[in-house]
C-alpha cells in the first residue's frame, strides 16, 4: 500500500543585516528536528503568497520587520514522514531586535561560519545557494 506523504509548503527567509551577516535560529529541543539550526520561516497558509507568509512568520517567530527580496532557491525534499517544498527568499532586516519566540536561540552569523552549525538535510542546498 502506497500512502501519499503529507506535503508542506514553507516560506523561508535568508535574513541579512547591514553588516552582511545572516540570521539563523535553533529549533526547540522537544520538537521535530529539535536542536538543529535553520533559516526562519513557516508554513504557507491557504490564500497566502510566499512573500506574505515570510513577513508574517518572521513577525510571529522573531518579532522583527523585514523586506522580502529576490527568490534564492526552491527545494523539494522528502523526509520519512512528510514531503517538503522550501521556497527561499533573500530578505533584509529593517527594524526590531530578534527574539527567540518560537526557537531555542537565534544568532547572526557570517556565511563562512554556516558550516559550524548543524542544519536539517533540506537546508544544505540553501547554504550552497547562499555561498554561490
Amino acid at each position: 500500500m502506497n500512502l501519499e506523504l503529507p506535503h508542506k509548503r514553507i516560506g523561508v527567509a535568508v535574513i541579512w543585516d547591514r553588516s552582511g551577516q545572516i540570521l539563523i535560529d535553533r529549533r526547540k529541543v522537544g520538537g521535530t528536528m529539535g536542536g538543529l539550526w535553520e533559516f526562519p520561516g513557516g508554513k504557507i497558509e491557504a490564500g497566502e503568497t510566499v512573500v506574505e507568509c515570510i513577513v508574517r512568520e518572521i513577525r510571529e517567530e522573531l518579532a522583527i520587520e523585514i523586506t522580502v527580496g529576490e527568490h534564492l532557491i526552491s527545494i523539494d525534499h522528502t523526509y520519512p514522514t512528510f514531503h517538503l517544498t522550501l521556497i527561499v527568499h533573500h530578505c533584509q532586516h529593517i527594524s526590531g531586535i530578534p527574539q527567540p519566540i518560537e526557537s531555542e536561540e537565534i544568532r547572526w552569523v557570517n556565511v563562512s561560519d554556516l558550516a559550524k552549525y548543524q542544519f536539517p538535510a533540506a537546508n544544505v542546498a540553501i547554504i550552497d545557494a547562499i555561498r554561490g
